[in-house]
């Protein structure tokens, strides 16, 4: 069965948990609570990675929109790391979550309709089952075709890099095209799919990823690209506050999610967590930390108007 249209999955979710936050899966052996990795190797490194990333699902699902694994810590164990992916990728589904990967893929031809087609459509509908996708677009417009098609049949969305929250990215973001910095016309062709995609609530399945790292090219961004959940990395650890993702919003609260990953997940090892929570109680420093940030993100931005209680 064909999931319900992605961006009208993504706003019932926001307006279900009342706020914006996805949390980032981005496991590392040397950052993991004590305890959590038994014996060496990658197997070991996967089992333990399962089981934190199963405790940090198990904080956050009644709190957050989504969680966004990042494949690479995965796929750097090789086939017992992917084996892990798709054990968490499933765990989530299993507790109400959206799941978006971020993978950055994309190729052309049959190699983007083959990535398409692994990642994208929750449940059954694909052999990996994520909600969504970032897709990397700089191969062109033909590359994204199989991704969009894909997740117009199966429910599923793609989030493209836009505008990255990282300082290098606006070595080639930036670059000047017919008196427009590369970003944009990017973004004018994101736009345009996420027209052309739109469910009941004037979004489309295709997204951009814009980073709250820039938040002058975000407010830019969101007044450019009405029809287009954004995707926005950046805050926390790399920067990024509330107030800098303010102008990602629409009027009511809606048209962005807001990731934050190693400052939910390794909140443990934060002074301003560290001093309140043992390691041994790192999922409760999760909680705090996630917390912290839907509340920061109800005070700052149009999101506050969501307004469900999360006690």
């Amino acid at each position: 069965m064909t999931a319900a249209h992605f961006a009208d999955r993504l706003v019932a979710a926001a307006r279900r948990v009342g706020n914006p936050v996805i949390v980032g899966l981005d496991p590392r052996a040397e950052s993991l609570p004590p305890g959590l990795i038994s014996g060496s190797g990658p197997d070991a490194a996967a089992r333990g990675y399962v089981a934190f990333c199963r405790g940090v699902i198990d904080v956050v699902a009644p709190l957050v929109v989504a969680v966004k694994p990042q494949a690479a810590f995965f796929e750097q164990l090789g086939p017992a790391g992917c084996a892990a992916l798709g054990d968490v990728i499933r765990y989530a589904a299993s507790k109400g979550l959206l799941v978006i990967l971020d993978g950055k893929r994309n190729d052309i031809g049959s190699t983007a309709q083959a990535y398409a087609e692994a990642y994208l459509g929750p449940g059954d509908t694909s052999p990996w089952g994520a909600d969504a996708l970032t897709v990397n677009p700089y191969l062109g417009d033909d590359s994204l075709t199989p991704f969009v098609d894909v997740a117009q049949v199966r429910g599923a969305g793609i989030f493209v890099l836009v505008k990255t929250s990282n300082p290098g990215g606006k070595r080639f973001q930036d670059i000047v095209a017919e008196g427009r910095p590369l970003y944009r016309h990017v973004a004018d062709y994101v736009e345009t799919l996420a027209l052309q995609t739109a469910g009941q609530h004037g979004y489309g399945s295709v997204g951009a990823v814009v980073g709250a790292t820039y938040p002058q090219q975000l407010a830019e961004l969101r007044q450019a690209m009405p029809h287009t959940w954004f995707l926005i990395p950046g805050f926390g650890t790399q920067g990024g506050t509330a107030k800098d993702c303010a102008a990602a919003f629409d009027g009511h609260g809606l048209g962005a999610i807001v990731n934050n990953s190693r400052g939910i997940i390794f909140a443990h090892s934060r002074k301003e967590f560290a001093s309140r929570f043992s390691p041994s109680r790192w999922q409760e420093a999760v909680e705090a930390a996630t917390r912290e940030m839907i509340e920061q993100l109800r005070a700052e931005t149009p999101a506050g108007r969501l307004g469900v209680s999360i006690s």
